[in-house]
C-alpha cells in the first residue's frame, strides 16, 4: 500500500489509552470497581464524501451470545473528530466489568458513513450494523483490555 494511502486511512487513537494495553480504571464500570467516564477519542483521514460516523464498542468475549456492547453513537456529525473524555453528548456508555478470570478485549470501531442515520431513536448495535450496511466509507478499530484477576 503506498504511504500516502496509510497516511490518508481512517485512524482512531485515544489520550485514555494505547492500543491493545490494558484501559485505565476510570474507564471502568462503577459495579466493577472504576468511575465508568468513557474515554478520549480522536481520529482522522476521513474519506471524501462522509456525511456522519457511527461507534460501537464491543466486547466479543463476554460470556453472552455475539458477546457485550458497551457503546453504540449513531449520529456523529461528519465534522466531529473527537469525543472528549467523560462526554454526556454521547450517552449510553457503560465500561468494562468482565467476569474475572480472563483478558477481555473492547473493541472501539468507528465507521465513516456516506449518510447521517437518523437520531430520533436509539439503535442497538446489531441494528445499526444493518443499517449502515452498503454506508461503510471506511471503518478503522482501536483495542484496550481489561481483566478482573480475582472474584
Amino acid at each position: 500500500m503506498p504511504l500516502l494511502s496509510l497516511l490518508l486511512a481512517l485512524q482512531l487513537v485515544s489520550s485514555t489509552f494505547e492500543p491493545n494495553a490494558t484501559v485505565p480504571t476510570t474507564m471502568v464500570a462503577k459495579d466493577c470497581g472504576g468511575q465508568n467516564i468513557s474515554p478520549q477519542l480522536h481520529w482522522s483521514g476521513a474519506p471524501k464524501g462522509t456525511k456522519s460516523f457511527a461507534l460501537i464498542v464491543h466486547d466479543p468475549d463476554a460470556p453472552h451470545p455475539g458477546g457485550f456492547y458497551h457503546w453504540v453513537v449513531q449520529t456523529i456529525p461528519a465534522d466531529v473528530s473527537t469525543i472528549d473524555a467523560g462526554t454526556t453528548r454521547f450517552s449510553g456508555y457503560y465500561g468494562p466489568c468482565p467476569p474475572p478470570g480472563k483478558v477481555h478485549h473492547y473493541h472501539f470501531t468507528l465507521y465513516a458513513l456516506d449518510e447521517m442515520i437518523d437520531s430520533s431513536t436509539a439503535l442497538d448495535a446489531q441494528t445499526l450494523q444493518a443499517r449502515i450496511k452498503g454506508h461503510v466509507l471506511a471503518q478503522t478499530t482501536l483495542t484496550g483490555l481489561y481483566e478482573i484477576t480475582s472474584p
